[in-house]
């Protein structure tokens, strides 16, 4: 279980170090410049390029393609692929596309969700010592699910959103010229761990909801 669990993120850890040591020498600019480029190419001069704390990612709120300071000045694989990747999602907001839009809308509303979620499960005690009903174990469910449930169907939102950005808009754009033959598997590689990010984030809320689910039954 435990390996299900930890191993999908230990290893698009050791991924990410592994391509992100030495810069390629057939990289004209840096994953910033490259990403300011392909944005430029799509005619989305909106949209920024920007360095961040907080992990690579694409802010449809900011329209902003935001790297992690190494990403935004580095020439590693890494760097390259994980800034064509957010460019991505710059894609697909700029297409309207319906699966982003979906998650984009769950994501926003999910704070709300565990705001009532979490009052419904406070409110359950209470109500439970001033009468018996047979409704309070389903608020006490709905609670959970407002909290923890809610973030699973994020999760899930999130994963094809993810693989079209990684497999359906960087990866074709890469192969046409910007990495070498010998770059592609590898770029393949830290892809897939871009994805599986959130693979495993998918299951550890599964299994805390699962955990919230099985305390409310008894």
């Amino acid at each position: 279980m435990l390996s299900i669990l930890f191993g999908p993120s230990l290893w698009v850890s050791y991924v990410l170090r592994k391509y992100n040591r030495n810069p390629e020498t057939n990289f004209p600019g840096t994953g910033g410049e490259l990403a300011r480029h392909l944005l430029d190419r799509f005619d989305l001069h909106d949209v920024k390029v920007v360095v961040t704390e907080s992990g690579d990612h694409y802010s449809p709120i900011d329209r902003s393609v935001a790297l992690t300071q190494d990403r935004y000045d580095g020439k590693t694989l890494a760097a390259i692929v994980i800034a064509a990747h957010e460019c991505g999602h710059a894609i697909q907001h700029a297409r309207r596309e319906p699966f982003f839009l979906l998650r984009h809308r769950l994501a926003q509303s999910a704070q709300g969700a565990q705001i009532i979620g979490s009052a419904l499960l406070a409110a359950s005690p209470l109500i439970g010592g001033l009468a018996v009903s047979p409704h309070l174990s389903l608020l006490s469910l709905a609670g959970a699910f407002m909290v923890l449930g809610y973030g699973v169907v994020v999760q899930l939102a999130t994963l094809p959103v993810e693989f079209d950005a990684s497999f359906k808009k960087a990866l074709p754009l890469l192969s046409t010229g910007y990495l070498s033959e010998h770059q592609l598997a590898p770029s393949k590689t830290i892809l897939r761990a871009a994805a599986l990010t959130y693979v495993a984030g998918t299951l550890l809320q599964l299994l805390n909801f699962w955990r919230w689910i099985t305390v409310l039954r008894r």
